[in-house]
């Protein structure tokens, strides 16, 4: 018996070139206008901050930069800029080193061991971001006046680490259980003890992505402003100096003030950017 083949698997077969091919364009259209949305601020930012005052107050605006650093040189040898930077420096350093410090072996215990509680406790670290830091501000700033450490680098540090810590756990956590536990085992068989086998064998499978969820700490630690402006006064970061100095500034000043608050995050980020392209391979393992 002759089975007969439907008329329309012909033009299906014809269509289906059409239909990767149009899904071909909606995916590079919408990669192309994420790229947009990203850098088309930044572009302007940066175009605004080299520009002179007269060509940021003119229009239409200029596509190239002049290359004018009278904002910048201005900006950075106002009364307070550079403190205000250091601070800033040494905040987001320091909530790296805690949430790394603290987030790695939380992310590393729940990807080998069972535990009773385990799960209670990956929702309860995801539910840390639950509450907003302004319901948390005033009770920090009093339990901070009580302890010393209100006014302090450790003490916004600590509060930053809060932010960044989560992330850090479950960060760490999906790169740890990507490693298959019997490399680990391996090493057990030839004579590394559990330490040993983490250090020599597991941590620098790792390496890539633990450098990936520093970077987010730092880069969370060096945009937040909410609780460097509560809890800070004498010690403020630069975002918080920013938000209390450049209110009613010249719009030249703010946009060089914004670049100053950009730009070492983007050189940060460039600078470690093999660590975030090689966390994908890790965690897809």
């Amino acid at each position: 018996m002759t089975v007969a083949t439907p008329a329309a698997d012909p033009l299906a077969a014809a269509a289906a070139p059409d239909v990767r091919r149009a899904g071909r364009w909606v995916l590079w259209t919408g990669i192309v206008l994420l790229v947009l949305w990203v850098l088309v601020p930044i572009y302007l930012l940066m175009v605004n901050a080299l520009s002179s005052p007269a060509e940021v107050n003119a229009f239409p605006k200029r596509f190239w930069p002049s290359f004018d650093l009278s904002s910048l040189t201005f900006f950075f040898q106002f009364q307070g800029v550079l403190e205000a930077l250091w601070n800033s420096v040494r905040v987001a350093t320091l909530t790296m080193l805690i949430s790394i410090g603290l987030g790695a072996p939380a992310g590393y215990a729940l990807s080998r061991f069972e535990f009773p509680g385990k799960e209670a406790f990956r929702f309860l670290v995801i539910m840390t971001r639950a509450f907003p830091l302004p319901l948390l501000a005033l009770p920090l700033a009093v339990l901070f006046i009580r302890t010393g450490l209100d006014d302090s680098i450790l003490g916004l540090a600590l509060v930053h680490a809060m932010l960044a810590l989560p992330f850090a756990v479950l960060i760490t956590f999906s790169l740890f259980s990507g490693i298959p536990v019997e490399l680990e085992e391996a090493a057990w068989t030839l004579g590394c003890t559990r330490i040993q086998a983490f250090v020599k064998v597991v941590l620098p499978l790792a390496a890539p992505g633990i450098a990936a969820s520093a970077i987010f700490a730092f880069v969370i630690s060096w945009n937040e402003v909410f609780a460097a402006a509560v809890l800070t006064i004498q010690n403020r970061t630069l975002t918080a100096f920013l938000l209390q100095s450049l209110n009613v500034s010249p719009l030249p000043l703010k946009f060089a003030g914004g670049a100053a608050l950009v730009l070492p995050a983007l050189i940060f980020i460039f600078a470690v950017r093999k660590y975030l392209f090689a966390m994908w391979g890790i965690a897809n393992r």
